[in-house]
């Protein structure tokens, strides 16, 4: 047999291990081990449930960093996360209260946990307004949210300066379309004009909002976080409803990112108070800033349409994995998975795994999937009535319960991140890491 070339190698560098290999080739590091701090980790976090609508007609302000133990427990709260071995939270301030008039601001709780947050060397994805606004504001009804939220949001990124990601209002067109169209939250309003005019005021708010963050933080990152949701249906004439549903759940981004709506959307905009000076000054262009699309799923966001009209919950039919495919030939922006969670603890391992299992197979597929996050750190209060009720009942969906003890769930996110925990953002992200130079290209291409 004649020589071959792996003889001539074996004899001058031996049978494997070569020396340079390490390097990022067959003898690299396959991305196991816990997170760690470079910039260019992928982005395993979780979220601190904050939300604060109010009900009954705003006589009832709804606190979940109240009801789940947060104010008292912050530290204890934010060791979890560490302990877990994070480094990345979804993190809300409680605007309703922060934000006390215009140009007054009460920062007595915020300044000691942020305080904590910067000593534990965690990078909060700072979430600024979250389904609801203070009571001197008023609702999503108000013309003047915008500018007054704008005002908030200077102020904090005035104050918390080495801060850079953020949410600046967090999925915006569930906030309209449980307080101005179903009639739970805030305003309370049950109409297409109400939807439109909260879908209005809460995206202009977002847009501005970030405009004065990236005035002070030109290399910020906005991690838009959006629900992704799909309605099925069962029947042989497709609800006209239904259709439009499904076109409208992508209007907050489209307005947010200046993507054309459909002609069916656009004309419901019209017949629902849209001007067109208000609709030419929502496609101007995106937001400034690194903007990272986030999409959270729940199987509670796919329903199936019956042929008698009834909504079924249906969990993931399609997923997370397709229904965020959508989004992203939609807008082309890179992904991250930013909430999930099930109500079921002894199920939650498993859909755990299957979020994680999407994740890894868009990022095969090329997609640019930055992050993940399991929503929430603890348990929930009455979010399974969508906190339109006050029944004080605990939804078992925290990697921790309210005693701080922990679910399953944490041990299998544990073992998550000890099998990838290194990866990058995106391969070979060490030379492509998220520079701290400031945003400057409008474009995607």
């Amino acid at each position: 047999m004649p020589k071959g070339f792996l003889s001539s190698i074996k004899k001058k560098y031996g049978d494997g291990g070569y020396d340079g290999d390490q390097f990022g080739g067959a003898g690299g590091h396959d991305g196991s081990g816990f997170p760690n701090a470079d910039a260019g980790n992928f982005m395993f976090a979780t979220g601190i449930e904050c939300s604060y609508p109010t009900i009954e007609n705003g006589k009832v302000r709804r606190d979940q960093l109240r009801e789940c133990g947060h104010y008292d427990r912050y530290k204890e709260d934010l060791g979890l996360v560490k302990e877990l071995g994070l480094n990345v939270l979804r993190y809300g301030l409680p605007y309703y209260s922060i934000h006390q008039g215009p140009g007054k601001f009460d920062w007595s709780f915020a300044d000691e946990a942020m305080a904590e947050i910067k000593r534990l060397k965690i990078t909060p994805i700072l979430d600024l307004m979250h389904f609801g606004v203070p009571d001197w504001v008023g609702d999503f009804q108000n013309p003047d949210l915008p500018v007054l939220f704008a005002e908030y949001a200077a102020a904090v990124a005035d104050r918390y300066p080495w801060v850079r990601f953020y949410t600046p209002v967090n999925e915006i067109y569930v906030t309209a379309r449980i307080s101005a169209k179903d009639g739970v939250w805030n305003e309370q309003l049950k109409s297409d004009k109400a939807f439109v005019t909260a879908m209005k005021h809460a995206v202009a708010a977002s847009i501005l909002g970030t405009q004065q963050i990236a005035k002070r933080r030109n290399d910020c990152v906005i991690v838009q976080s959006e629900s992704a949701e799909y309605t099925h249906e069962l029947c042989a004439t497709p609800s006209p409803q239904v259709s439009l549903d499904n076109e409208l759940r992508f209007l907050s981004l489209d307005l947010l990112y200046a993507n054309s709506p459909s002609a069916t959307v656009s004309m419901y905009l019209m017949d629902n108070g849209m001007t067109r000076e208000e609709y030419d000054w929502f496609m101007a262009g995106k937001p400034p800033g690194y903007q990272i699309m986030g999409n959270d799923y729940y199987g509670r966001n796919e329903r199936i349409r019956l042929s008698d009209g009834t909504i079924q919950i249906s969990m993931d039919v399609l997923g997370w994995y397709e229904i965020t495919k959508d989004y992203y030939i939609r807008y082309r922006m890179p992904v991250m998975h930013t909430e999930t969670n099930v109500f079921e603890a002894e199920d939650a391992p498993m859909w755990l795994r299957k979020q994680w299992i999407g994740i890894m197979r868009m990022r095969r597929d090329g997609v640019p999937v930055l992050g993940f996050t399991w929503y929430s750190l603890i348990d929930q209060i009455d979010w399974d009535t969508q906190l339109g009720e006050q029944n004080n009942r605990v939804n078992a969906c925290g990697l921790y319960d309210l005693d701080r003890k922990p679910r399953p769930v944490a041990e299998a996110y544990r073992s998550l991140l000890k099998e990838f925990g290194q990866i990058t953002i995106v391969p070979y992200a060490e030379m492509l890491e998220i520079t701290d130079r400031p945003a400057r290209l409008k474009v995607n291409v």
